[in-house]
């Protein structure tokens, strides 16, 4: 049993043509993706991918785009015909040092979760209630599959690095995510990064 539900988590930036990579591993499984609007609107792969690009473009432009910011935020329900689980996949920036404060910018990141626990209902002579037990008992298949998404996104990637031109800020920011060596070159040459005078740590190499 477990206190309560909790995530795992993985925080990363790749590039669009790795992202189409890691949405393939979900194709056996029979994944929807939905935004999280009102409408819930499904979303196929291609459309999947598609909107990931223009958030990856946005920040790894030369020149910044007018208008509203490009979000990247779903909901995905995978195994219905065995399992019936879901993850959860959306934007969260990394906070940038710059002169004694943050940015009002922030570096690109994508979060995906998948919750530790498993919603069980029960019953006692008090009435009824419900506990969360761990869901790698209730959902082995699931959890398998988050670890073979993550998995693969690790093994592209490396811990992202980075040094803030501000003298309140320590020398290297060690955030807790990951980036591809494209996606770091790519963000090397970005507006934000002129922007606020970052250097972006070990591009060359491999992944």
């Amino acid at each position: 049993m477990l206190k309560n539900s909790g995530f795992y988590k993985l925080r990363f930036f790749i590039t669009p043509e790795e992202l189409k990579r890691v949405v393939e591993l979900l194709e056996p499984t029979q994944v929807r993706y939905y935004l999280t609007n009102y409408t819930h609107t499904e979303h196929d792969q291609n459309q999947v991918v598609e909107m990931y690009r223009a958030f990856y473009q946005y920040y790894t432009a030369a020149e910044k785009e007018s208008g509203v910011r490009p979000f990247f935020i779903y909901s995905m329900s995978v195994l219905p015909d065995t399992e019936s689980f879901g993850f959860f996949a959306r934007n969260e920036g990394i906070s940038i040092p710059y002169h004694g404060q943050w940015a009002e910018n922030e570096l690109p990141c994508i979060l995906i979760s998948c919750p530790k626990g498993h919603r069980v209902n029960a019953q006692d002579e008090q009435g009824e209630y419900y506990l969360y037990e761990d869901v790698r008992e209730h959902k082995p298949l699931s959890y398998a599959l988050y670890k073979e998404i993550t998995s693969s996104i690790q093994k592209m990637t490396k811990p992202l690095r980075f040094s803030a031109q501000d003298p309140e800020a320590m020398e290297e920011q060690k955030p807790s995510a990951r980036i591809s060596r494209a996606a770091a070159e790519d963000l090397s040459n970005s507006w934000m990064v002129r922007q606020y005078g970052l250097v972006i740590h070990g591009q060359s190499g491999p992944s």
